[in-house]
């Protein structure tokens, strides 16, 4: 079984929500605490679902998400 640590820097995140439309199994979703901009970050609410793809990592256009095997 592959364990995928999944890290997203809130203060980075502008809760545009591709890397939540591109997860086929449902790992992302935004959470419910406001970082300094004023956005509701992403967070990892399903990481047990999450595979390593990292297609959320790529599609994050502020570099937000990072992936760790």
């Amino acid at each position: 079984e592959i364990t995928v640590k999944i890290t997203i820097n809130a203060e980075f995140c502008k809760s545009c929500g591709l890397c939540i439309d591109v997860c086929k199994r449902d790992v992302l979703e935004i959470g419910p605490e406001t970082n300094s901009k004023g956005y509701r970050a992403v967070v990892a609410a399903h990481p047990e679902h999450c595979v390593g793809c990292s297609v959320c990592a790529v599609m994050c256009p502020e570099g937000a998400i990072a992936l760790k095997k």
